[in-house]
């Protein structure tokens, strides 16, 4: 079978550059910016989604950047690394630079459908003498079932391509299409009706098995510890096959034979022989084995074979990576990179929040995302020198533990001696000069809030599971799996990644109710209000949205009618309520409070939403304060919608507003000024390398102080308009200070690190 080798990118102009391939920025995690130079190999037949390659992978690009380019177009793009529903892609996309026709444009890779997986995404494939299931004409955006007689693909017809209404063939054709993802499922997608060819069938056309596995030209196989492995030679064309040598070559080629022998293979038809592997060393064994024949394109076929040696290990990398850095520390996310080791093929990364992994890994076992060894969990395990693991919270110290290792399962050998070590704190809220101009003694104060707040940027609630489910709520366990928690009810779901609504049984609660809205329904076209992620959480359908369906929050002081773990309904007075986990209560009320001046609402506006008591609201704000849980999903839908939650960044907003009719309370509310000094005095980013912006939320500064360790004073500002203090690390030695700042409320202190 002719398997077409990936082009090499020229441009129009004859020059080749970019700073990163496509294979290598595959490797990178998600949050990291890339740049690599491909060629596009798809038009607008796809919408606002162009798929490109060179001559190491395929990558999808997405967003309005691309809406422009053509078919064949070389271009360099940059963008950040993402994932939506399995598909990796680069989004958003920061700048592309179209330099026109690429001289070699992309040839497709014939695959047969079993070698279908993620090495081969967003490549342009051709499968052969292949059949669609299903009969009539194509209709748009609707999956078919391409088979070879033993196998099958999915093919997605886009609405956008010419293909929609034409008749769907009857007989076997060759198939062209990029290679898309949809949760689990892998999806061909053709682009024109020129995608689809005509079969005839080749004269002669080797293909090769390896213990029944298809293996490409050039492909590779990991033998293991195997003995013997069965080699088949089919001839998928219809002349006789002469396959006359077979030969292994390469560093351990003396440890492997075969019984092969000059033979002729009839069209349509296999012969079969043995390969054995006798390891006469320890550590890992690799050679290649070429096999020659009168195949018209692929007259030397070659498989490159890794096996272990006598000790069952693969080869131990000679040190472990240097050079351990974090180029991206947020509240909710840590970019994290290392060096690469030139004898190692593969790293796994340990994560601890309470200090350096005493544990290490074992020889022989197979570790996977989430797993456990002794005090620390794996945050990673891949090729890339560089990862950033799942549910990073705010305001936490994180110890990471980095190992080199190789081989493949149940044969990885790990550089246990000496490892690379990291640490990182997470900041916490970043607030700047967000709130300056805002006082909360200002009688215009809900008004002052809403502007503030509005316009954002509006996401749609369909894309909720990509962007918050995804990379932020989903967390890593063992075995391979993810969980989430159910914001209400405190239960936590396991499940094997992609995340699916349906699957899990899971869905966006509207903390604020959809049916309390005065602009209901607000969800066809979608409104800010009914797409505002600051209002959304996950939570169990079932058992427990849908319980808690519209009625008001509150606190069961009667009866209770329905338990689900740690969410119930009950009766509150004479009041029907839900109350969900006590700590889930503080992050419900600011979600609310914000929804009710960031639109204009009140509480007492609507029917449904008129016995939401507002006491409750506050009562759980002071008593349940945002930990650093709410502080990192803050801080995260606040990059993606270019706002703030005020309830969240100070405790004393909620003091001046009346939420039963959106309106200021001139009387506001008495406060713990110790407490509130200690929750609203905020600094960031800690550590810095560069400056520190130190705030009191609700209040001003008079002054500030900066002791050094020893206790000694080594700054100290007088200030006529203290909203924020920035200090430059210029200006210190490196090392820990303590920060003492004077406001009308009292005196506050907090530890500052400089690098």
């Amino acid at each position: 079978m002719k398997k077409i080798a990936l082009f090499t990118v020229l441009f129009l102009c004859g020059t080749a550059f970019s700073q990163s391939n496509v294979a290598d920025a595959r490797t990178y995690s998600v949050g990291q910016t890339v740049t690599v130079t491909a060629v596009v190999t798809n038009g607008a037949e796809f919408g606002q989604i162009r798929y490109v390659q060179d001559g190491s992978a395929g990558i999808a690009c997405y967003g309005p950047e691309v809406n422009s380019l053509l078919l064949g177009d070389s271009i360099t793009i940059t963008g950040e690394i993402s994932e939506f529903a399995g598909l990796l892609e680069i989004a958003p996309i920061n700048n592309v630079v179209n330099h026109g026709q690429a001289i070699v444009q992309p040839q497709a890779l014939i695959l047969p459908i079993s070698a279908v997986d993620e090495v081969y995404e967003a490549q342009l494939l051709k499968f052969e003498n292949v059949s669609f299931v299903e009969s009539g004409n194509f209709a748009g955006n609707t999956n078919y079932t391409l088979t070879n007689g033993s196998e099958s693909l999915a093919v997605r017809v886009n609405s956008g391509t010419d293909l929609v209404g034409t008749p769907i063939p009857t007989d076997p054709i060759n198939l062209l299409g990029l290679l898309g993802q949809y949760n689990l499922n892998y999806q061909l997608l053709p682009r024109s009706t020129s995608d689809i060819q005509t079969y005839a069938p080749p004269g002669k056309e080797i293909n090769v098995k390896i213990d029944g596995t298809n293996i490409i030209d050039e492909g590779d196989f990991y033998f293991g510890n195997n003995t013997t492995l069965s080699l088949r030679i089919e001839n998928q064309g219809t002349d006789t096959l002469l396959v006359s040598n077979a030969v292994f070559s390469g560093a351990n080629a003396s440890d492997f034979s075969s019984d092969f022998v000059s033979t002729q293979v009839a069209g349509t038809t296999f012969v079969d022989f043995t390969i054995s592997f006798t390891p006469s060393t320890t550590g890992s064994q690799f050679a290649s084995l070429t096999i020659d024949s009168d195949d018209n394109d692929e007259a030397s076929y070659t498989i490159h074979f890794e096996g272990v040696g006598t000790d069952n290990l693969a080869s131990e990398p000679s040190t472990n990576p240097a050079g351990m850095s974090f180029p991206t520390v947020k509240a909710y996310q840590l970019i994290a990179e290392f060096d690469a080791v030139s004898d190692a093929n593969k790293y796994l990364v340990l994560w601890s929040k309470t200090g350096q992994a005493t544990s290490v890994p074992v020889d022989g076992m197979t570790y996977m995302r989430g797993d456990l060894i002794g005090d620390a969990q794996v945050a990673y395990v891949g090729e890339a020198t560089s990862f950033s693991p799942r549910a990073v919270r705010a305001n936490q110290d994180y110890y990471f533990t980095v190992f080199a290792f190789n081989g493949q399962d149940g044969f990885e050998n790990y550089n246990t001696n000496v490892p690379t070590i990291g640490q990182a704190l997470t900041s916490g809220e970043n607030i700047g000069t967000y709130y300056n101009g805002i006082q909360s003694t200002s009688t215009t104060l809900t008004e002052d809030l809403r502007q503030l707040i509005n316009p954002h940027t509006a996401i749609s609630y369909f894309l909720y599971r990509e962007n918050v489910m995804k990379n932020f709520e989903i967390r890593d366990t063992v075995n391979g799996e993810s969980v989430v928690t159910c914001a209400l009810s405190g239960e936590n779901k396991v499940f094997q990644d992609p995340f699916d609504w349906g699957a899990t049984g899971y869905s966006r609660e509207h903390t604020f109710a959809h049916s309390w809205m005065p602009t209901w329904p607000a969800n066809n076209p979608e409104k800010p209000e009914y797409n505002d992620y600051h209002n959304l959480y996950p939570a169990n359908l079932d058992k427990a949205n849908s319980p808690r369906s519209n009625m008001p929050l509150g606190e069961i002081d009667g009866s209770t009618t329905y338990t689900y773990l740690e969410g119930r309904i009950g009766y509150m007075g004479n009041q029907l309520v839900y109350e969900p986990r006590d700590i889930h209560k503080g992050n419900a009320a600011r979600a609310i409070m914000y929804m009710v001046v960031a639109y204009d609402f009140d509480l007492l506006g609507d029917p449904d939403s008129d016995n939401q008591k507002q006491a409750i609201l506050k009562k759980w704000h002071f008593e349940d304060l945002p930990d650093n849980y709410e502080i990192a999903r803050h801080e995260y839908i606040a990059d993606l919608q270019g706002n703030r939650n005020p309830f969240i960044d100070s405790v004393e907003f909620a003091c001046w507003v009346n939420f039963e009719s959106n309106t200021y309370q001139v009387e506001g509310c008495e406060l713990n000024t110790e407490e509130y000094l200690a929750n609203n005095f905020v600094v960031f980013p800690v550590p810095s390398d560069d400056q520190v912006f130190v705030q009191v939320n609700g209040t001003t500064i008079d002054s500030y102080v900066v002791y050094d360790a020893m206790g000694r004073k080594v700054k100290k500002e007088r200030l006529s308009e203290g909203h924020v203090i920035v200090l430059s690390s210029s200006d210190f030695s490196a090392g820990n200070y303590i920060l003492q700042v004077n406001t009308p409320l009292g005196t506050a202190r907090r530890n500052v690190h400089f690098h």
